[in-house]
């Protein structure tokens, strides 16, 4: 899928850009930007791609994401749902180019590296960032510039993060390719427990279906069937850790069309069964007696 440029507004008296914003969701459009960017989600939940990831979102996520990383996240389509984040936007070179050639600072070169696939922090990293993202948002002048640094130097250092997407080639758009395929895309969110054909699908994006197979496959480097099939999984996924229904109708609630057709897609995406998931996505997060 090819992603649109986003140019990040930055105030002329500052050299990198903290916000905190609540609001009735993100935006629509799949895009990516220069600067890094640290995403921690206080309230939403909903689906993310990133790179050629799909997966859900929920309360509390903390993710670093490199330069030029295309990423969009959905929000659950549901009575009164809206979002609560702090993002920290920068460029790499924004506390000064110098910086990153000092030999006391050679763990920031490989932490921008890796970022450029995306990163998850988790445990004691997460919860010190997350304090001091906090801190940043009512910080000035060279308080700003000590957090953002003191921020860096965990993320560097801690082994608490996991990479997002296998790869972070793209391909860059223009304006019809991009409106294109945010079609395909908000038509698939919004029809996934259908019985989509190709045919269908094809229609949206304008093309006869051997040319939007073709297309399709250009673009994201998977097939459609593929593509769907990742949305519904990762719609289930969340309906097993809410824990409100059972699997088998889960199943049907995500737009497969037999239990049997369900497990052995789950199983080839996730590489777990679902009550495996469950064990492994919902149990952990339970409180533990002393």
């Amino acid at each position: 899928m090819k992603p649109h440029f986003h140019r990040v507004p930055v105030k002329s008296e500052n050299s990198f850009s903290i916000r905190h914003e609540q609001a009735s969701g993100f935006g629509t459009v799949w895009h990516y930007h220069p600067e890094l960017e640290l995403h921690y989600l206080i309230k939403g939940k909903g689906v993310r791609l990133i790179g050629d990831n799909i997966s859900n979102f929920s309360d509390g996520e903390l993710i670093l994401l490199g330069e030029n990383l295309p990423h969009i996240w959905r929000m659950k389509e549901e009575a009164n749902a809206s979002v609560e984040v702090i993002v920290i936007h920068f460029l790499p070179d924004c506390l000064g180019s110098g910086l990153l050639h000092l030999p006391e600072a050679y763990l920031l070169p490989r932490l921008f590296e890796r970022a450029k696939k995306g990163l998850v922090i988790e445990g004691e990293a997460k919860e010190k960032v997350i304090q001091l993202m906090h801190e940043a948002v009512e910080a000035q002048n060279l308080d700003r510039l000590i957090i953002l640094l003191s921020i860096l130097k965990i993320l560097a250092e801690t082994p608490e993060k996991t990479g997002i997407t296998s790869g972070h080639a793209f391909y860059k758009s223009n304006d019809l390719e991009t409106l294109r395929l945010n079609k395909i895309y908000d038509f698939t969110l919004a029809n996934y427990q259908d019985d989509i054909n190709l045919q269908q699908v094809a229609a949206i994006a304008n093309l006869g279906v051997t040319s939007f197979c073709r297309y399709f496959k250009l673009m994201t480097r998977k097939t459609y069937n593929d593509f769907l099939v990742e949305i519904r999984i990762s719609h289930a996924c969340r309906f097993l850790i809410e824990d409100r229904l059972a699997t088998e109708v889960i199943c049907f609630e995500c737009g497969f069309n037999n239990v049997s057709n369900f497990y052995r897609h789950f199983k080839k995406v996730t590489d777990m069964t679902p009550l495996e998931y469950k064990k492994k996505y919902l149990y952990k997060s339970e409180p533990q007696l002393a």
